[in-house]
């Protein structure tokens, strides 16, 4: 059991919490402080080693949740008050007083890890921490989707292990290496032996990230290198902001014409002087529902576009609005030259509160309480489109608009259905003067590219447009505040195979799995303690104990069965998560579990019962007593035990006699210490052959 002990006074654990959220605040700003990303929790983590209680646990990960949100999310605040119109200094009071709920990972995590640690050693410590963080956030998503594995975008090496285990995945190695590096510096006055099992463990998850970013990158260049059909599509950043004061200013038809009029001529110049074959509009750049006019001036701007996409000749898709029974919807239109409307989009996740409010929550006490809340629907999932080109070309896209590409699971949906390449739609004009916002929005959504390996071009309202490869490099982008028309070619290609195309966002389920499998086994193990007979200390026998005693031709062959039934089986599991998405109801995994799986236990069952007997010691002998045989064997006879080096089926062990012969049968016990020491105790000088086989035993 591992206890707690202070090991520095109250105010220098706040030095180490103010150090962990200054480390994640150079983090958040890119560039080469990505690097700092494997050691911003150790300051926290070594305060938190030094808490006994619950209490001290809890306090401190409240204030880390506030010292974090302060460090990295201050412009949130910020520009969620200026948003909705009550100010940035409430904006910000209100995201720091609501820290430890906006952040709740820091408080899972820290309370799960100091339950662990009172009760196991610091590796299974570590490994219940970093799966507590994962499964917090993936059950409690934020609303910007971010997490620590987001700070090694930067690195186009180690970002790549994100197609493996997503933004989540780094953000468990993360910790994992934040975590033994604390541990080594806890032990640093116990000797270079102490620490040099934590150090080797850190620097064994670096190596192995940074080996499989390396090789990962070196295969898709190589892939990218190779020629695929294109669609050049003119991204079109207009600059027009703050449509709510300009339409009280001017008048609804006036800022929609304003900003059609916009549109038309920048994309003129996208495809006349860029060369674009399709062309991107930003989120809501037409704010009305488009091919379900509301007026006669409605129907008359519906018609104008359809008219523009067939004068160009290009494919368009746009940010708008549509409605159906339910309700109203925030929407991409795809329209296409003489075809007309192909369909819309319908956002999947809009923003909660501004855009969309539950119908538990929603009535006319909130709606007097919170005025700037919307009315939208949330989508229904993601929709994949073609767009093709006047030569015959098509290029099949996912459409994401704003908090869509926080998320992994609509990209990973999209690539499934099909899709080749990522469109993404955002108004982001309220990071306009928040440009910090605006970049961390960007560095989440390049994940999606990492995790599908799907290029990706994101047109926003006033910045930052960008256009994103399937390693997840930002190959361009615009600046925020200006107008731009951003040309780029998408490839017609097919996108490689990765783990998080076949498995999901799994990680952070993989996590709450692991801690309730941990939980039940806790309580298992006091149920079991409570109820269970009082035993003796382990290295002791009293009475007689059962072993198995097995000739070395039935050992092979009982070893040989057990490894087929462990094969068998890890071939289903794989076979169902790889191939058949967790379904069983194949004809050929019952004939697989029968054959591979059933049958081998049951016939290594039957071996281990025709051997299994009990030995005992009486009268100066060691005495099997088998099924089919009685072995007497005296003690002053054994000379030595020698384990198994292979502790297959089981462990297990050989006596070596006086004349220098083994006995046969061998031994498989599960405690060879207990065996020794009865024979000690009954006086054999039987000893242990050598150091391998002490450790071994």
């Amino acid at each position: 059991m591992n206890t707690y002990r202070p090991v520095a006074p109250q105010w220098l654990r706040l030095v180490g919490i103010v150090a962990c959220a200054m480390l994640f605040g150079l983090c958040a700003r890119g560039g080469t402080a990505w690097v700092l990303g494997f050691v911003a929790l150790v300051p926290w983590l070594l305060a938190l080693n030094a808490e006994r209680s619950v209490g001290g646990v809890l306090r401190s990960a409240c204030l880390m949740s506030l010292a974090f949100s302060a460090a990295v999310m201050l412009w949130f605040g910020a520009a969620f008050g200026a948003y909705v119109g009550i100010g940035t200094t409430w904006g910000v009071l209100i995201l720091l007083l609501l820290s430890p709920l906006l952040q709740a990972q820091f408080l899972v995590f820290a309370l799960v890890r100091h339950w662990v640690g009172l009760r196991y050693g610091p590796l299974l410590r570590a490994i219940a921490g970093a799966a507590a963080w994962v499964a917090c956030e993936w059950l409690f998503p934020k609303l910007l989707g971010g997490t620590l594995g987001h700070g090694l975008q930067p690195s186009a090496i180690f970002r790549q292990v994100a197609d493996l285990g997503g933004a989540a995945g780094l953000t468990f190695l993360l910790i994992l290496v934040a975590e033994a590096l604390a541990c080594a510096i806890g032990r640093r006055h116990e000797g270079l032996r102490r620490i040099a099992a934590p150090l080797a463990l850190a620097a064994c998850v670096v190596l192995a990230m940074g080996g499989y970013g390396w090789l990962r990158l070196t295969h898709l260049s190589a892939v990218l290198a190779e020629p695929a059909p294109t669609l050049r599509v003119g991204l079109i950043q207009a600059n027009l902001t703050d449509y709510e004061r300009r339409r009280q200013e001017q008048g609804a038809y006036a800022v929609v014409r304003e900003s059609l009029d916009t549109h038309f001529a920048l994309s003129r110049s996208a495809v006349e002087l860029h060369g674009a074959e399709a062309l991107l509009w930003s989120e809501t750049v037409y704010p009305t529902t488009f091919g379900q006019p509301r007026s006669e001036d409605g129907a008359e701007l519906d018609a104008e576009i359809l008219a523009f996409v067939d004068e160009l000749g290009v494919p368009l898709m746009f940010g708008t609005y549509d409605r159906d029974s339910a309700g109203e919807y925030n929407s991409a239109a795809v329209v296409e030259p003489r075809r007309g409307l192909l369909g819309h989009y319908h956002k999947t996740h809009p923003f909660p509160l501004t855009e969309y409010v539950p119908s538990w929550l929603d009535g006319p006490l909130f709606r007097s309480l919170v005025p700037w809340a919307g009315g939208w629907q949330a989508g229904y999932g993601a929709r994949v489109f073609p767009l093709q080109t006047k030569d015959g070309r098509e290029v099949s896209v996912l459409p994401l608009i704003c908090l869509d590409d926080m998320r992994s699971t609509l990209a990973i949906e999209g690539a499934r259905l099909g899709a080749q390449a990522i469109l993404g739609l955002s108004n982001d004009s309220w990071f306009t003067d928040y440009p910090l916002g605006a970049r961390l929005h960007l560095s989440v959504a390049s994940f999606r590219s990492i995790e599908t390996r799907l290029p990706q071009l994101r047109v926003t309202t006033n910045g930052l447009s960008a256009v994103v490869d399937e390693t997840g490099e930002v190959l361009v982008s615009t600046e925020m505040g200006s107008q731009v028309v951003l040309a780029a070619e998408v490839p017609a290609r097919d996108p490689q195979p990765t783990l998080m195309l076949r498995w999901g966002d799994w990680v952070g389920q993989a996590g709450l799995i692991f801690l309730l499998g941990l939980v039940a086994c806790t309580l298992w193990q006091r149920l079991a303690a409570r109820f269970a007979p009082v035993r003796p200390q382990p290295g002791t026998v009293q009475g007689d104990a059962w072993v198995v005693a097995i000739e070395p031709a039935w050992r092979v062959v009982f070893t040989l069965l057990r490894l087929s039934a462990a094969a068998g089986l890890l071939w289903l599991a794989l076979d169902m998560l790889l191939q058949r998405g967790l379904q069983v109801n194949s004809i050929v995994q019952i004939r697989v579990f029968l054959f591979a799986v059933a049958g081998p236990s049951i016939v290594a069952w039957f071996i281990q019962r025709r051997y299994t007997g009990r030995f005992r010691i009486e009268a100066g002998y060691l005495v099997l007593d088998l099924p089919h045989q009685r072995i007497e064997v005296p003690l002053q006879q054994i000379i030595a035990l020698e384990p198994w080096r292979l502790p297959l089926p089981r462990s297990g062990l050989h006596l070596r006699l006086a004349s220098g012969e083994r006995l046969r049968p061998a031994i498989a016990i599960d405690d060879p210490l207990a065996l020794h020491s009865a024979l000690v105790n009954a006086g054999s000088s039987a000893t242990l052959a050598d150091g391998l086989s002490k450790r071994l035993a």
